[in-house]
Order: C-alpha cells, then sequence, then structure tokens
C-alpha cells in the first residue's frame, strides 16, 4: 500500500514569527552616517536623514519608528557609535521589524562586526535592507553577500588608513610640526602654520616651569593652578597631575619637536600606543621660537628622574620631601602620620629605610615645627653672610659660568654639553639665590615656603642636636637645638 503525504503550509514567518496572512505593519527604522565633519559629508548626511524619512513614511505597509544616526564617526567600529548602538538595542528590545540604510560601508566596515551584528539582530526577528547593494538579509543569499561586501568595505578602509599614516609619516620626515592647538598651551597656529608664541599662555607655562624647580610637585603645581582659577590647555577649570606632568615633559617648549611619539596599532580599533621604537622618530631642532629655555627643560628632566621610583628616589609629595637626608644611610626623610584618628594626631619625619637594614638607622625623627624653627636659625645665620655670598659669586661667575666660553665647548665637543647644561643650571640656581638673598630682611623670624625652596638645596640629620642645612650655594650651615 503506497504512502500518503500531505502538505501542510507554514503559517507563520520563521523569522519573525508573524502569521504569513498578517497585514500587520513593519516597524521601520532608518539609519544614516558618515565619517567626517566636513562640508560636503554634511551635505551628504542631511541628504541621508532626508531621504529615508520621506522613504519609510510614504509606505503605507511600513510604520515609521524613528531615523537614528552618527554624524563625523568612523565605521571601522561600533564601540563609539552611540546613535548604531542605540538602534540596535531598540531592535533587541523589540521596538524595530526592519532597519534601511544605504549600503553596507554605512552599516560597518568591520566584517565581524557587521556579520555579528546582523546575526543578533536576524535571531531577534530584525531584518536589515541595504539599498545600493540590494541586499535583504532574511534573504538566503543575503549573508554571503554582506561578507563579501563588508569585507571589500574593510580593505577599503585599511587602504585609506595605509594612505594616511604614509602622508602623515612623509610630513614627519620633512620635519613638518603640527600639535592641537585648541588644547596646546602656550602657542598659537601662525600664518605659516607653525607655532608661535601666546604670551598669555607662555607666563602659565613658565610658572608651571619655575614652581617645580622650586621643589614643588606636579600635584602640587596642579593644585596651585586650579585654586588660581588658571584654565587648563583644554580650558577646564581643574588642572590634574597629568596635565602638569606632560608639560613640564614636552619638548616643543624649548622650541623642537618630537615627531610620532605615539602610533595606531591596528586601523580598526583605532588603539594608539606610545612608540618604543615600533615605528620611526624624527627630532626637529630650532622649529619654533622657545617658551622656556633649553637648559632649564634639561634641568627639569634631570630633576625628574630623579623623583622617579627607587630606594632613593627624590620625592616632592610635601613641602620637605627629598630635602631631609639621613645622615647614616644617605636616605631621604619621610612623612608619617602618628595618631591619624584622634586628637593628638601628629607629622614626624624620618628616615625612609630606618628599620629596612640589619644595622638600624640611629638618626632621629623629627616634627615639621622642629623642622621649621631649625631652618628659621640657619637662614638667619646664611643672611648674615649675604654680602660675602653676593660678592663671591659676582667675582665667579664670569670666570667659571662665561657664556663665550660655553658656546666653544658646545662647538668643540658634543659630548661636553652635558657638562654645559650642568653648569648653565648652577648659574641660573646661584644667580636666584642672590636675588632671593638681596630682597629679604635683616632677621627672619617664621618659616615662608617659597624662600625654603628658593634657598635650600637639602637639610642632614646626624642626630637630634646635629642638623645641618645645605644652601644652593654649597654652604653648609649647622643650626643647634635648643638655642
Amino acid at each position: 500500500m503506497g504512502k500518503s503525504v500531505t502538505t501542510i503550509p507554514a503559517t507563520r514567518n520563521r523569522f519573525t514569527a508573524d502569521s504569513i496572512s498578517s497585514r500587520k505593519k513593519r516597524r521601520v527604522a532608518g539609519y544614516a552616517r558618515v565619517s567626517t565633519d566636513m562640508e560636503d559629508q554634511q551635505a551628504s548626511y542631511a541628504a541621508q536623514c532626508d531621504y529615508y524619512t520621506n522613504y519609510i513614511q510614504s509606505r503605507e505597509d511600513w510604520e515609521f519608528v524613528k531615523l537614528y544616526s552618527d554624524e563625523g564617526i568612523s565605521a571601522t567600529s561600533t564601540r563609539r557609535r552611540s546613535g548604531f548602538n542605540q538602534m540596535v538595542k531598540d531592535a533587541l528590545a523589540g521596538s524595530i521589524d526592519l532597519i534601511i540604510t544605504k549600503s553596507v560601508s554605512r552599516f560597518a566596515r568591520n566584517t565581524v562586526d557587521s556579520l555579528s551584528t546582523i546575526r543578533r539582530l536576524k535571531e531577534n526577528g530584525c531584518e536589515c535592507y541595504f539599498e545600493k547593494e540590494n541586499i535583504w538579509t532574511f534573504d538566503s543569499k543575503g549573508e554571503l553577500l554582506i561578507t563579501i561586501m563588508s569585507s571589500l568595505a574593510q580593505e577599503e578602509s585599511r587602504s585609506i588608513s595605509e594612505n594616511c599614516t604614509w602622508g602623515m609619516r612623509k610630513r614627519f620626515a620633512d620635519g613638518k610640526v603640527s600639535v592641537p592647538f585648541g588644547r596646546f598651551l602656550g602657542y598659537d597656529r601662525g600664518e605659516d602654520g607653525n607655532l608661535v608664541i601666546n604670551e598669555g599662555q607662555a607666563e602659565t607655562v613658565r610658572k608651571i616651569y619655575g614652581l617645580f624647580l622650586h621643589g614643588h610637585s606636579p600635584y602640587k603645581i596642579a593644585k596651585m593652578l586650579t585654586e588660581e582659577g588658571i584654565p587648563t590647555p583644554g580650558g577646564k577649570k581643574v588642572w590634574g597631575r597629568a596635565v602638569v606632568e606632560s608639560i613640564l615633559t614636552n619638548e616643543k617648549y624649548k622650541g623642537d619637536a618630537l615627531l610620532q611619539k605615539v602610533y595606531t596599532v591596528d586601523f580598526l580599533s583605532k588603539k594608539k600606543k606610545v612608540n618604543e621604537g615600533e615605528v620611526p622618530q624624527y627630532y626637529v631642532e630650532g622649529n619654533h621660537p622657545a617658551i622656556i629655555e633649553p637648559y632649564v627643560f634639561d634641568s627639569v628632566q634631570a630633576l625628574m628622574e630623579a623623583r622617579r621610583q627607587g630606594k632613593n628616589r627624590n620625592s616632592s609629595v610635601g613641602v620637605f620631601s627629598g630635602k631631609i637626608k639621613c645622615g647614616d644611610c644617605g636616605s631621604w626623610y619621610g612623612s608619617k602620620v602618628w595618631h591619624s584618628n584622634d586628637k593628638y594626631r601628629k607629622v614626624i619625619w624620618q628616615c625612609n629605610h630606618k628599620y629596612e637594614a640589619e644595622e638600624k638607622c640611629t638618626t632621629p625623627h623629627l616634627d615639621e615645627e622642629a623642622i621649621k624653627a631649625l631652618f628659621v636659625k640657619a637662614l638667619n645665620s646664611f643672611c648674615r653672610e649675604r654680602v660675602e655670598i653676593t660678592e663671591a659669586f659676582e667675582e665667579i661667575k664670569e670666570a667659571i659660568f662665561q657664556e663665550d666660553e660655553l658656546d666653544r665647548a658646545k662647538a668643540r665637543f658634543g659630548e661636553a654639553q652635558e657638562g654645559i647644561v650642568v653648569k648653565q643650571v648652577q648659574r641660573k640656581m646661584m644667580q636666584d639665590l642672590v636675588d632671593t638673598l638681596e630682597g629679604m630682611p635683616d632677621a627672619i623670624d617664621s618659616f615662608d615656603e617659597d624662600t625654603w625652596y628658593a634657598l635650600v638645596d637639602y637639610a642632614t640629620v646626624y642626630g637630634r642636636d646635629d642638623i645641618r642645612f645645605t644652601f644652593k650655594n654649597g654652604m653648609e650651615i649647622y643650626a643647634p637645638v635648643g638655642q
């Protein structure tokens, strides 16, 4: 006896689960995107928005949901495309049945992003239509065509990225310097496109360098600038430590330019990485007017290096950080808080490595008031020698710090550069010390933080009754306790 087969027709759409005979209107959204803010792209963006809004609303079998868009956003990644991500979120929530866009490249130039997003939408009953390629994602050939078109779009992005990278590196190799002027403190764009000094902002730059050389930390400088109401390079009110550090380490402030400090690792993710030798760098000397003298810049770099992590690093967190030295082991004193949670709270300073070695350091701890009082004693002794100090500096500065001699040495020996910088820094430091001394009264009766930073190199603790202050001219003064 033969088999009898009866066909039972499908009654529901296998993607949407709606009845095949249903006359329910499809909820349709449009998506528009341009990758730049250029004028011609703006026209394209406006045209896309207008076209898809009118197109969807003109169909009687469609219900217009919303037009989603991203303006001036690349399609190599969906991560930063807020309009696109909101559209996908709404579709997955069941608010959209169909998404219409101009082409596969408008949707995504990243093949993986494109396919994964379309599959998620498809699993949730949302179809996509790409008008230029005439691709419907519910069609059996849709995914194959999208894979091919997305791959082509991705390769086009790769080609554009490589061309842009080549052009940028060619400009670097030619020594052409460009900075983000809207977020770069101290310079404006000149008529020739190069950097010209903005004197108002340059004063802030000089202030930052001066404060750092006086001993203030980047954190403290940031706090001071914020309190004074000075705007950041980006025009914000609050300064951060990292912003101050970036200014202190940027060679452009001494008139030079290091090009290609960072590079883009991957054109899809747009991830940037600090250049540690992976791609060429280019150093342009004397490219533009300097705000900071080269020897000042170099001395700041040396001081920053001294403050890096290490057993004897020169910290600058507090007013006495990197200024008090242990006479036993040579390490710096650091601050410690006693009774931090009660009324007996007290800040003391002691050797950072007092209990680390087998033989413990015998140097005592000191409280801040004691340090200040001892400094005032030492400073009064130092001021009594101001005439001799000034005369000695005037006698030696021409002999030891002659500019023409330094220039000749620089021209003759490239290896002498480091010694030249040291001498230039020493001369500036001595001149600042003499200027500070001449402006001081005959007797000082209280601690002044600016004077401390300006005059003292460091203090050395040998014992509770043997503390010596070394001033920036090399003079060491013993400040007896209790006298």
